[in-house]
């Protein structure tokens, strides 16, 4: 999901204009409603091409059944391996360096780069590419400059384009080839901007994404070290759980835009046709009147109602990568000691969410530094 321009008091939980013409919704209620009426609430607001994010209706549903197939179980239980190789070299990385590391830039950026890149069949030589484009597009969304945002997108479009170019000269058998062959219903294949698209959201959104949640995680992890000895002997259902209520509380994926389609109400709001609203994930998702203390950690209790990943036709379509890749990362760190806070967190900039910067080491837990029999 990707980030939009919205208040960020995330306890205000009441519906109220910021600007005329739009509204932002925060009760959990609201948003959910919401999110769930794309007859009256249009996921086409973007004067670009968003694919599948920015369709609606017939065409929406056929994208998502081209595009589905690709997260499925059997294709993310064939990825682990590769995935856990990356975390648990990077990780060990880390430990020799026996310095502090930011859980943002050194752990989660690195390790997104390289997870999406195995995904794709990406050559390594682009991950420093990759990772400078994360930094600056986080940059140039704090800043909101769309003279810079445009520029921004301009070089992750040239990375891809390079990407495809490599494909059509010889055969790659991965997942962007088979993107590339996909054919739709009638028979055509994707168009080449299609398919700039589909890799756009796929990986624009996932690098800066994947990087930001790492930063929540282990910042709770690192202030909370019984609570890292509990997620340790975890199922992998109950780790994933956990992460997802870790993410609910402190949720790094800000909001959506919608455009309204005929004149409505939202709670006491007039809307009208042709009216932006911004549905905020992380007022929804603090939301009182359904988690009680937002604050409290109640995985089994929140679950049914967390929107970290969305809700709705337009739920994101790669949680099960994003939660299989966190698992892998986590569980990777939390083998390999104890995670201590080393400086002060750096809070990032409203319209981002999550951490700059969370400066971390691992020190050798109790288990790994007693004598060996």
């Amino acid at each position: 999901m990707a980030s939009e321009e919205i208040e960020t008091d995330a306890d205000a939980h009441v519906t109220a204009p910021i600007e005329v013409g739009r509204l932002t919704i925060r009760s959990h209620a609201s948003v959910v409603a919401a999110a769930h009426d794309p007859e009256t609430f249009s996921s086409a607001v973007s004067r670009h091409l968003h694919v599948p994010n920015g369709l609606d209706g017939a065409e929406h549903a056929e994208a998502r059944r081209l595009l589905d197939p690709f997260f499925a179980a059997a294709e993310i239980d064939a990825l682990e391996p590769e995935l856990v190789r990356i975390a648990d070299a990077l990780v060990a990385l880390l430990v020799r360096r026996d310095e502090p590391f930011d859980a943002v830039a050194d752990l989660g950026a690195r390790f997104a780069v390289r997870a999406q890149s195995a995904w794709l069949g990406w050559s390594p030589a682009v991950e420093d590419q990759l990772l400078s484009w994360v930094a600056d597009n986080r940059a140039a969304s704090r800043s909101r400059d769309p003279v810079r945002a445009g520029e921004v997108a301009r070089r992750f479009d040239a990375i891809i384009g390079a990407m495809l170019d490599e494909r059509t000269d010889r055969a790659i058998d991965d997942v962007t080839s088979r993107l590339m062959a996909l054919r739709r219903e009638d028979g055509r294949p994707l168009t080449d901007p299609e398919i700039v698209s589909v890799l756009r959201n796929w990986t624009g959104g996932d690098l800066s994404s994947l990087a930001l949640c790492a930063g929540v995680v282990v910042h709770w992890l690192a202030h909370r070290p019984e609570q890292q000895r509990v997620l340790a002997g975890e199922s992998d259902a109950g780790f994933d759980a956990a992460i997802d209520e870790i993410l609910r509380a402190d949720d790094p994926f800000v909001s959506n835009r919608r455009i309204a389609v005929r004149d409505t109400v939202v709670d006491v709001a007039a809307v009208s046709a042709g009216d932006v609203v911004l549905l905020d994930w992380r007022a929804a998702n603090r939301d009182p009147q359904v988690f009680g203390d937002p604050d409290a950690f109640e995985p089994a209790r929140n679950a049914p109602y967390n929107l970290v990943y969305g809700t709705g036709p337009h739920v994101c379509p790669g949680r099960p990568l994003a939660t299989r890749e966190l698992r892998v990362l986590v569980r990777s760190v939390l083998g390999a000691g104890e995670l201590v806070p080393a400086g002060e967190a750096v809070r990032e900039q409203h319209p981002v969410a999550g951490f700059r910067t969370v400066p971390v080491r691992l020190a050798a837990s109790r288990s790994s530094s007693a004598p060996q029999p």
